[in-house]
């Protein structure tokens, strides 16, 4: 029995192959998660930017009196609690850009509040340091 072996010819293969696929892939997930942390940032540098008092209010009396936000007025606090150490409603102020030591506020924005009471705690420590 004779076989002949018919010369079939393939049309040239046209496209990509799986691996250059593969490749292309890898490399686009490589960019975008190196892109999406920078991304990140720059959003909300760019917020706090926006904002410039890095999200806390000028003075005390801005969370009794309100923001407006989206045209509502928004309240934290229905007014200045008072101080348990002295009785009144004066607190130390401390913003972002000052020494946490210090004594002074700078007028920023309000990072903290302590107690002007002179007095010390019973192992020591300043009232004002708590």
């Amino acid at each position: 029995m004779n076989l002949a072996v018919k010369n079939i010819s393939f049309p040239k293969a046209r496209g990509f192959t799986l691996i250059e696929l593969i490749v292309a892939t890898a490399i686009l997930v490589i960019l975008t998660g190196m892109a999406l942390p920078m991304a990140r940032v720059t959003i909300k540098g760019a917020f706090q930017a926006k904002v410039g008092t890095e999200g806390y209010p000028p003075d005390l009396e801005t969370l009794v009196n309100g923001v407006d936000v989206n045209g509502k007025k928004v309240r934290f606090l229905r007014r200045i609690p008072v101080d348990p150490m002295t009785g009144t409603n004066e607190w130390g102020l401390r913003s972002m850009a000052d020494d946490p030591t210090s004594d002074s506020w700078g007028g920023q924005n309000v990072f903290d509040v302590y107690t002007k009471s002179q007095g010390t705690a019973l192992d020591g420590t300043p009232y004002k340091d708590w």
